[in-house]
């Protein structure tokens, strides 16, 4: 048996024995990538954590302890407040206050995951203040950073539309970029009104309307559980000297991420030591905050997958395709890998190997370039909702403890639904109808 095929059905033994026996995922992959790396690749132990992904650790801990202390000390009970007041008390916008934003950072050039690690902790917080779920706001955050994501100016797109240059293929920024908004709009209507988002609508709650839980009672005396109610919110929150330190340094941490391009993970965690040093009473417990059990799940999972990259799994697939003989069929299956691969790792790096590895297939003639470069773009950066990316781990790492079991769960099933739906209804609408 190929050691291809060995790697990848142990990839989906991790998945079966992970769920039947509740144990981390990420521990089972790193021993995976132990065992697979030497025995099966002949790899040598260093060779094998190179694939650590050391920067995606470092925007998960910096991230999620700098908001650990933000949480500690008020700031984010502040934010939550201002920005309500921004959409004027209508708690059924927030959702898309979150979409907006995220989507206009990513699309003037902010990386995905810098975007999300800023707007989703605010954007949780203010789901859990107005009872509004945390998988609703996640994925809020997540698709509106991913409808951005092939702005001219942004960086995928820019990276994108380099290699399709560089390939001599035929490309239009402009119908990649529009083609990926609308879709994830679409998909941004669909999360707004499956998760609760209609609900609030209907509701037309307020601001001044805050969610609190009660118990009730039936007349015999027996439990009815545990319903809904509203009252008035009195509490104003304001600045003072822990908080105005915080604040400053988020400012901080924007500036740097988006304006100077610096490394999100590592700038986080030095605003938050420097938080730490300044307001200390702020940092008590906030380092045993950070989900270090999503922590291992995530960079465990990725370190496999980029064991796998490096021995030539993804490009081993990329040569089953060419040998297709319908280009048509060829050209799903390429969005097919697309999708997978990018739901565990890198969406640039997937499409660096991808396009180039399309061009006979487009050589043939009976496969527009324009739609499939869109369909497979799509196709493998809409699936980033996955909680084995980057963005759909910030969701995790910034949900209450108490959810964060149920929010993995229903991300993982989202997240792999979109990598079985998203390639056949961008190769349906983009590829097939011979259109672009």
């Amino acid at each position: 048996m190929s050691p291809h095929v060995v790697s990848i059905l142990v990839l989906v033994a991790i998945f079966v024995v992970g769920t039947l026996w509740s144990i981390n995922l990420g521990a089972l992959a790193l021993v995976a990538c132990f065992l697979v790396g030497t025995w099966v690749f002949g790899k040598s132990t260093n060779d094998v954590l190179e694939a650590f992904p050391a920067q995606l650790f470092v925007i998960l801990v910096g991230v999620t302890f700098l908001f650990s202390i933000a949480r500690n000390n008020g700031t984010i009970d502040w934010l939550v407040q201002w920005a309500v007041r921004a959409v004027r008390g209508h708690v059924a916008a927030i959702p898309w206050v979150m979409f907006v934003l995220s989507g206009l950072l990513v699309a003037l050039g902010a990386l995905s995951p810098a975007a999300i690690a800023i707007i989703a902790p605010i954007g949780i917080a203010l789901g859990v203040r107005y009872g509004i779920s945390p998988l609703l706001m996640g994925l809020m955050v997540v698709h509106g950073s991913a409808a951005g994501n092939f702005s001219p100016l942004g960086v995928l797109g820019v990276i994108t539309n380099g290699i399709v240059e560089r390939s001599h293929i035929p490309g239009s920024p402009t119908f990649l970029f529009l083609s990926n908004a609308l879709l994830n709009l679409l998909i941004g209507i669909g999360i707004y009104v499956a998760f609760g988002g209609w609900q609030l609508l209907r509701a037309g709650r307020r601001s001044h309307e805050v969610p609190v839980a009660e118990s009730t009672s039936d007349s015999s005396g027996g439990s009815g559980g545990t319903a809904l109610r509203t009252k008035p919110a009195t509490d104003t929150i304001t600045l003072n000297r822990d908080r105005t330190i915080t604040v400053l340094g988020m400012v901080a941490l924007v500036v740097g991420a988006l304006v100077f391009a610096v490394d999100i993970g590592l700038l986080a965690l030095s605003v938050a030591v420097v938080v730490s040093m300044l307001a200390p009473a702020s940092a008590k417990g906030a380092l045993a905050q950070v989900s270090w059990n999503v922590v291992l799940l995530i960079c465990g999972i990725v370190t496999y997958i980029g064991l796998l990259e490096s021995a030539g799994t993804v490009r081993y697939l990329g040569e089953g395709i060419a040998a297709i003989s319908a280009p048509a069929l060829a050209a799903l299956v390429v969005c097919f890998v697309g999708a997978v691969v990018s739901a565990f790792a890198s969406t640039t790096g997937i499409l660096g190997a991808l396009i180039p590895l399309a061009v006979p297939l487009l050589a043939t003639g009976h496969v527009g370039a324009i739609g499939l470069v869109a369909a497979l773009s799509v196709s493998s950066s809409v699936v980033d909702a996955s909680p084995f990316s980057t963005n759909g781990a910030l969701v995790i790492a910034n949900t209450p403890a108490d959810q964060q079991a149920v929010v993995y769960r229903r991300l993982m099933v989202w997240g792999f639904g979109l990598v079985l739906i998203a390639p056949i209804v961008t190769w349906a609408l983009l590829v097939w109808p011979g259109w672009w």
